[in-house]
């Protein structure tokens, strides 16, 4: 089970890691705690700019499904409303997912957990990877139906069922960033891309490696993609941020997805390759 905050969140990291379990096999369900409908049209090229402009909220549910078609997943709503970015005095709108006390907002997560018995968690840390109130609480959230979804308490939650492992999503990092930067330097040296990655490369490596977890899902790269691509309000087909970056390049320098092993209740020895390391197979999910 990975928790995300909105729905492109889940295309843009880990998709890869999904697509892959799913296609071993594997029940994969991803969670989106709110609907996104705070978020803006981020690509002015869309196709359907009239739903957009009418029901973005609307629209972003439409996507939403095109990217859990194309990752071969399971999919729930937590059902909040986007938080948006909190106001100058701090504030945010009343009744979204941020402003409810983390107490209430945490209980669906727990049903669903009871419900679907995952062996694996999938959250942010602390800081949500990046600072918006909807991804820390994500955080928080997940976190808290970490801790109460094997234990006795809120029966009308369900049945009790205890989560093996947890992990913090490091998909973007440093690691990735300096390698397929190596092999520009290597390989086309003066490209305006060399330029590029230099700079993501002095950015991501402010952030201390935390990475315990390596999965190699290179080949499923193009359905990473694709579901990024199907949030076309969010995203451009052309992203400079998302797809600058050639494919064989990075299939070459670093085809994997990382995470950070916080918490385990197996026996478990680090670095892993495989999130399910330890983990006996007692008729949950993933």
């Amino acid at each position: 089970m990975a928790v995300h905050a909105h729905p492109d969140d889940e295309s843009s990291k880990g998709a890869a890691t999904y697509a892959a379990y799913a296609d071993r096999g594997v029940e994969v369900m991803v969670v989106s705690c709110t609907g996104g409908e705070a978020g803006d049209i981020l690509n002015p090229g869309i196709e359907s700019m009239h739903h957009a402009k009418r029901d973005l909220a609307g629209l972003r549910r439409v996507e939403m499904a095109a990217a859990q078609r194309i990752l071969g997943v399971e999919h729930r709503w937590l059902g909040y409303v986007d938080s948006g970015m909190a106001r100058e005095d701090g504030s945010l709108p009343p009744a979204s997912f941020a402003a409810i006390p983390v107490e209430i907002s945490a209980r669906p997560l727990i049903r669903l957990v009871r419900e679907f018995r995952p062996h694996v968690l999938i959250t942010y840390d602390e800081n949500g990877g990046y600072p918006h109130p909807d991804h820390i609480r994500c955080h928080e959230v997940s976190m808290r139906a970490w801790m109460q979804a094997g234990t006795n308490d809120d029966p009308e939650l369900g049945e009790p069922w205890t989560v093996s492992k947890l992990y913090y999503d490091r998909t973007m990092n440093a690691e990735r960033a300096e390698s397929m930067f190596e092999l520009v330097q290597r390989t086309d040296p003066d490209s305006p891309l060399a330029e590029k990655m230099a700079e993501m490369v002095s950015w991501m490596s402010r952030k201390p490696t935390t990475i315990t977890t390596r999965v190699s899902v290179g080949e499923f790269f193009p359905r990473r993609d694709d579901a990024l691509r199907a949030h076309a309000s969010q995203v451009a087909p052309d992203s400079g941020f998302f797809f600058a970056v050639p494919r064989a390049l990075e299939l070459e320098a670093y085809p994997y997805e990382d995470y950070q092993l916080v918490d385990s209740r197996v026996a478990v020895t680090t670095p892993e390759s495989d999130l399910f390391e330890g983990v006996v197979d007692e008729g949950g999910a993933a």
